[in-house]
């Protein structure tokens, strides 16, 4: 493989960085519960709507805008669920030469507290949620803005993400694109494989 050397490169956080599954899951099951909707199997919520953008979500369950929100306001008290992968930080230091960015559809407070409680939000420029705009992904609209901060062209930044939701986010805003698990311009099968992609 031939290694390259991008401008920046953009981490999803959720299924990257963290694994935010349970958390998101447990918080999801509590809102449908709130709002007397069936709660859904583990297996349901991974196969169906991990990874997709939570409102675009409701729209599939049918769901009211105020499910959504509920759901939102509570995740924090679920942040105790999340883990950070044990080869985060390790990969994050042998990428200290790259400017970078978070963008995750994460709600702002609770994306800042989890990178805060595993001390990597310094190992990033920018921390860009679904607060700070008007779509978020698979919408480009997340990818842009944080070029836009890094004073890059989306063509020479790289976006990592785990999900298709990820994937079409970069390809539409013009970025290459590496899927941890998922399909791409380039698919590895763990996060420290994108060491083998770029040039250090």
């Amino acid at each position: 493989m031939k290694k390259f050397r991008p401008s920046a490169i953009l981490f999803d956080m959720d299924g990257v960085l963290v694994d935010s599954l349970d958390a998101w899951w447990k918080a999801l099951n509590r809102a449908l519960k709130e709002y007397g909707y069936k709660e859904i199997t583990r297996e349901e919520f991974i196969k169906k709507y991990w990874g997709h953008d939570l409102f675009d979500n409701l729209k599939t369950m049918d769901a009211p805008l105020e499910l959504g929100l509920f759901c939102n306001s509570i995740y924090e008290e679920y942040v105790e669920d999340v883990k950070i992968y044990p080869e985060t930080k390790n990969v994050l230091q042998k990428l200290s030469m790259y400017k970078k960015c978070v963008i995750t559809n994460t709600p702002r407070d609770s994306a800042l507290r989890i990178l805060d409680r595993f001390d990597i939000r310094r190992f990033f420029g920018f921390v860009l949620t679904s607060d700070d705009v008007s779509r978020s992904k698979p919408d480009p609209e997340l990818v842009l803005k944080s070029c836009e901060l890094l004073k890059v062209h989306p063509r020479n930044a790289l976006l990592v993400g785990d999900t298709a939701s990820d994937v079409k986010a970069g390809w539409k805003a013009g970025c290459k694109v590496v899927g941890i698990c998922v399909d791409a311009d380039i698919r590895v099968e763990k996060l420290p494989d994108v060491l083998e992609v770029v040039k250090l």
